[in-house]
């Protein structure tokens, strides 16, 4: 049994590359070919000397040079402006010439009607030969450009029936040679002969440039991959030493306060709220580490509904509110009404950790969590009074495990609240906005587009072609 492959499909970006890759073969190809074509004019002429007259000879001759110059000129100046363009510059530019091609096909089909029954048969022998060779050539050339050389190859061939035709039929009335029939046989075999060579060429070519496409596209998707994993493994060490750093303070001290205690439990009272503020520390770090375990992983499961704004406010208004008194903050929350079709927790989620962090990173003053409208569709807004962002580091804060150099509050934290939110707003399709002035405070906006399902699962599950930073 034959394996079932399926055919491979083309996309629109393949498919006009290809073509584009068709117009360069045929102009380099058709280069090669400009100074036969042009010897070909004094030996036709020469051949036919004696026996056609002078004008006809010259008319013919001028027509033709004009035709080869035109060639000439064109591919001139396709090498010196086209050759290094891009694809749909190599399109344009065929479009517009292929014409020439076309009457370059009916000029030399017009020699039949210089030589034919008007020369001795030697002269016409070696004059069909040259003609045939032509034919040769045009189907080669330009078997690139399928359609094109259909047409040179009819054009050709048919102009030679045409005027063959007119001789045997018209002036003769059927009563010439026997071998004018064998001879219009002969080309009729001829014009078969073309097309299927162009075919043919036509389909070496297309296959040869495909699959040159495909392996530039595997080979940059191996590329692609293995600097992924190349990352990752940049990425893992990166979390070595920053997971390695973040918690080594917070155990050791859980393990001098448990030491402490054992020897004084009369410090009970005083001890316990730190052993608890180190655990805590703990439990946030791995919290975040499964957060991103998942989020990377693929290993989240999206449950679209309608989420109501004002109800997640409020439950987030109750979470964090005592977080922010502990530091002496105000928390203000602007609800209002209205839903968003979307993921219920990881939206929670992530405005959760958009507060967290503007109350990490605000020493004093107010944070505001509102809901705004924007041409019909939802923002929620969070605004801090805090230390703000330099611009040098605004993209770089969505990094996992980046923490802004120097910045107050990045000693207890661990660079993933926001890589996190990077991430699960990408699944989503909710975009994120951020604007912030060092000294004066930050604003971040998630904007509340509906989740579409069929994207966002695809998103959820091709994490690796999400980008990282929003």
């Amino acid at each position: 049994m034959k394996p079932n492959i399926s055919a491979p499909i083309h996309t629109p970006a393949e498919t006009q590359w290809v073509e584009a890759e068709l117009v360069r073969n045929l102009m380099r190809t058709a280069r090669n070919t400009q100074v036969p074509m042009a010897l070909l004019i004094p030996v036709y002429v020469g051949v036919l000397w004696d026996d056609i007259a002078s004008w006809m000879l010259a008319l013919w001759a001028l027509a033709t040079v004009a035709v080869v110059g035109a060639r000439f000129l064109v591919t001139r100046f396709y090498m010196e402006r086209v050759a290094a363009a891009g694809t749909a510059e190599q399109l344009r530019f065929f479009e517009r010439t292929r014409v020439l091609w076309l009457v370059s096909a009916a000029v030399w089909a017009s020699t039949v009607w210089l030589f034919f029954d008007r020369t001795p048969l030697a002269n016409q022998f070696v004059c069909w030969l040259m003609l045939a060779g032509v034919g040769m050539v045009s189907s080669n050339t330009l078997s690139s450009k399928l359609d094109t050389a259909r047409g040179a190859v009819n054009l050709l061939v048919l102009g030679a029936v045409t005027i063959v035709g007119w001789r045997v039929v018209v002036e003769l009335r059927l009563q010439g040679p026997y071998y004018h029939f064998w001879l219009m046989a002969l080309i009729v075999i001829l014009w078969q002969v073309l097309q299927q060579t162009a075919r043919r060429l036509h389909m070496t070519h297309r296959r040869n440039y495909e699959l040159q496409y495909r392996n530039s596209q595997l080979i940059n998707s191996l590329t692609r991959q293995t600097q992924a994993a190349l990352d990752a493994v940049e990425i893992k060490n990166r979390f070595l030493a920053s997971a390695t750093h973040d918690i080594r303070q917070p155990v050791h001290a859980l393990g001098l306060y448990a030491d402490w205690l054992a020897s004084e439990p009369e410090l009970v009272h005083e001890l316990a709220p730190k052993i608890v503020e180190s655990t805590k520390a703990i439990n946030s770090l791995f919290d975040s580490l499964f957060d991103m375990a998942r989020v990377d992983g693929g290993a989240i499961r999206l449950k679209l509904e309608a989420v109501s704004l004002e109800r997640l406010l409020a439950e987030l208004e109750v979470q964090y509110r005592p977080l922010a008194n502990a530091k002496g903050l105000q928390l203000r929350v602007r609800a209002g009404r209205g839903t968003v079709h979307s993921d219920a927790l990881l939206l929670k989620r992530i405005v959760g950790n958009l507060i967290s962090n503007a109350v990490k990173y605000t020493e004093r003053g107010t944070v505001l969590v509102g809901l705004r409208w924007h041409a019909g569709v939802p923002r929620i807004e969070v605004w801090d009074t805090g230390v703000g962002i330099a611009p040098a580091h605004q993209r770089d804060i969505f990094r996992e495990f980046y923490k802004v150099p120097i910045h107050a509050g990045t000693e207890d934290g661990f660079g993933l609240g926001l890589y996190i939110v990077s991430r699960l707003s990408g699944i989503l399709g909710h975009p994120v906005e951020l604007a912030s002035k060092p000294g004066h405070g930050t604003v971040v906006r998630l904007v509340l587009t509906p989740t579409d399902a069929v994207q966002a699962g695809a998103r959820a599950t091709a994490l690796d072609q999400l980008p990282r930073r929003p």
